[in-house]
């Protein structure tokens, strides 16, 4: 492959063209990525990433060991459905596993720096195709993502997330960490293991845990309780080995960061061990309540932080919210993006949307300018996404089979989301509907509201309050001004 071979000849940087048509769609109309809002740049504040996967690779798993032939065809011609043949015949994919691997990352640089992203995200198994061992594996990764290296110095493009393919291989088929095989839940450990290492390699800002096929599809067969408890051992294991080691290194202690979305991986969480390894990542979980499974234990936002606390990880991980994901799980679009913020545990959201009237993740670009207004109004209210960022878990249609979609895509999703900031801060500092929430609880900020808003009213006092006080006024909620109000800068 020539080291200049161009594969979107004749596409050109995308432009900032705030006066271009309603046709005119390979330029950006609202996002200017050195505009500064409330302080901060468009570019800081939306932290764009494109994901290798979809945009790529399609869906399946890159594959050089010849007993998965059925998986390589499918992700090396993607566009493929359950009733029809793939449609998106991308010209990286000619060659061997690894020369098309090699062509395909060249490609996706090519692209990011066209569009003018400063990052991206990928699975181990989408950067390099997976060997018949898992030494072969790694060698593999270990070749592709050098040249990865080489290209991020040549265009400052950075890696915003890491994942690991825990659900792609027959091995998976019951899961990874709750598989009822111990063997499985070995060889999952030993990928994250190694998608850690290459994440450091790489200078990931992130490192999310994502394991499609951790639930069940049918409650007889599964040993709900087993598998929980499989996936407690194996951290108090890890816990026990790095205390070990910690023990030959030095005095301090160390943590593990425990079972995540129902993979698990442990490490020590000392600030000696990251220092030693030099991994300076934010751990994220994804939520997501069914698909490829009937039922999965990360069912949304409230599930794994009611999971992370319950295990005492809360200060160690943040989530990765998906919108499609929140959607399945019966939620508002901005629902799981909301209440992890007001946990403080929002580490980044992988912006695509779905199609509300399906029940399948159908991870489509996002184009509401509600919907962008409301999470950008989240994101804004605490203080941004970094080290995360709005990384574009979304998909082509099996329609839009020319390269410029691709683009068309992306610039669309990217200038919705201009929008929505725009909207957001034009909220925020106009303050009406602040100030309205504000005033709606006002009664807890003097007097009795006061002690229960610090904790330290009783049931007694509540009860004198009301004898005292007699029966509450009936006030309204408003509803119907606040969405007017809202749709006011829409």
């Amino acid at each position: 492959m020539a080291a200049q071979e161009e594969f979107f000849a004749g596409i050109p940087r995308i432009p900032y063209l705030p006066s271009a048509g309603p046709g005119d769609v390979m330029c950006f109309r609202h996002y200017n990525a050195e505009e500064v809002l409330m302080g901060r740049t468009m570019e800081d504040w939306l932290r764009f990433s494109v994901c290798y996967w979809h945009s790529f690779c399609g869906t399946g798993t890159v594959t050089a060991d010849p007993t998965l032939t059925p998986i390589t065809s499918h992700h090396a011609v993607c566009g493929a459905d359950p009733f029809g043949f793939p449609t998106l015949h991308r010209p990286w994919n000619a060659g061997t596993p690894m020369e098309s691997a090699k062509r395909r990352l060249c490609a996706a640089f090519e692209f990011f720096t066209k569009l003018g992203v400063k990052y991206y995200t990928f699975h181990d198994r989408d950067m390099a195709p997976e060997g018949s061992t898992l030494k072969e594996s790694n060698v593999n990764l270990d070749e592709i993502t050098d040249l990865a290296l080489q290209l991020q110095s040549q265009t400052g493009v950075k890696v915003l997330w890491v994942t690991c393919n825990l659900f792609s291989h027959p091995r998976y088929m019951n899961g990874a960490a709750t598989n009822p095989d111990c063997h499985v839940l070995a060889y999952a450990g030993a990928q994250v293991k190694k998608g850690l290492d290459i994440a450091k390699k790489l200078g990931a800002e992130n490192f999310v845990f994502w394991g499609g096929r951790e639930g069940f599809l049918s409650i007889h067969n599964t040993d709900v309780a087993a598998e929980l408890k499989h996936m407690a051992s194996f951290f108090n294991m890890a816990v026990s080995k790095c205390c070990r080691d910690c023990r030959a290194d030095s005095k301090s202690g160390c943590r593990s960061v425990g079972v995540v979305r129902c993979v698990t991986v442990t490490v020590c969480l000392s600030p000696e061990y990251k220092e030693k390894i030099g991994l300076k990542c934010q751990f994220l979980i994804e939520p997501k309540p069914k698909e490829p499974c009937k039922h999965q234990y990360d069912y949304d936002a409230m599930s794994v932080i009611g999971f992370l606390k319950h295990y005492g990880l809360e200060s160690h991980f943040k989530l990765n919210i998906e919108p499609n994901h929140t959607t399945l799980a019966g939620h508002s679009y901005e629902h799981d993006i909301v209440m992890a913020s007001a946990f403080g545990m929002l580490g980044s959201v992988d912006s695509n949307t779905g199609s509300p009237d399906l029940g399948w993740d159908t991870d489509q670009f996002p184009m509401d300018i509600r919907n962008t207004t409301l999470v950008m109004k989240t994101i804004i209210e605490q203080g941004g996404l970094q080290p995360g960022g709005l990384n574009f878990d979304a998909k082509v249609r099996r329609e839009s089979t020319d390269l410029e979609d691709l683009f068309i895509a992306h610039i669309g999703a990217m200038d919705a989301f201009a929008r929505g900031l725009r909207n957001a801060v034009r909220i925020i500092e106009d303050g009406i509907i602040t100030g309205m929430v504000k005033e709606r609880y006002s009664s807890f900020s003097h007097g009795f509201g006061q002690k229960v808003e610090d904790g330290s009213a009783t049931l007694e006092e509540m009860e004198a309050f009301v004898s005292q006080n007699g029966e509450p006024t009936v006030t309204s909620g408003k509803q119907e001004k606040y969405e007017s109000i809202f749709n006011h800068y829409i």
